[in-house]
Formats: C-alpha cells, structure tokens, sequence
C-alpha cells in the first residue's frame, strides 16, 4: 500500500494522506451507511417526537456500532482521518452526545444539533471535508 500527500485538489499540501481502499470495502461501506442512516433515523425520532422514552437498544446499537464500521472504512482511504474534518466532526458528535446523555446539554436539541453537523459534514465537497486542520 502506497500512501501520497494530496488528492490533486488545489491546495493539496493541506489535504490528509491517502491510502488505497480496496473497492469491495467501498461496496460494503455503502450498505453500513444504509445501516447507520436507519439506526441514527430511529436514534433521532425518539427524541424529537417523544413517541417512546427513548430510543429502542437494538437501534442504538446499530447507530454506534456501523458508525465505528464506517470510521475504520474511511481510515482506509483518509489515513489522517482524525486530523481532518470529517474526523474531528465524529468527535465532537460523540462528545455532544456524551454531554447530552449525561444532562449538561438538552437532549432532544443536542441529538437534532448532531444530526445537522454530520448531514453538512457528510455533504461537504471533498476538499472541505477532508482538509488538515490539525
């Protein structure tokens, strides 16, 4: 495996390494990502619509578990992933959820405020997502 600086955008020298991916973990990424959409989806409807006390185990499972699946496949390809945007996005959600669950933040804003940082996040071009910030 070869890593290289840079992923030919402008400004390269601020992008983080990159690592070869093999394609299948790609394929198998796509479906995690599915996983973790229903699991955080059912995540964040129990506590906007108070509906139940809160979220069922088995989705929170799901939500946390394919969460860490998709980190390890984007480790992969973004060898700095913690140094980039993306990665010091996942930090700080998991950070404002500890704080939520733990009663410093209120819950049900905190899980809405999360959902909306990992959708721009998520959505963000490549060179934005991906630039070194520390």
């Amino acid at each position: 495996m070869q890593d290289k600086t840079g992923n030919g955008c402008e400004n390269s020298e601020r992008m983080g390494r990159i690592g070869d991916r093999p394609y299948w973990v790609l394929n198998l990424s796509i479906l995690i990502r599915a996983a973790h959409q229903i699991g955080v989806a059912v995540f964040l409807a129990a506590y906007l619509l108070d509906a139940i006390p809160g979220p069922p185990k088995i989705y929170v499972f799901i939500a946390f578990s394919s969460g860490g699946l998709l980190l390890a496949t984007e480790w992969l390809r973004h060898r700095q992933i913690f140094r980039e945007m993306a990665g010091m996005i996942s930090v700080v959600k998991l950070l404002l959820l500890g704080a939520a669950y733990h009663g410093f933040l209120p819950l049900p804003a905190t899980v809405l405020l999360i959902f909306v940082i990992a959708s721009i996040g998520a959505h963000a071009p490549k060179k934005v997502r991906h630039r070194l910030l520390l």
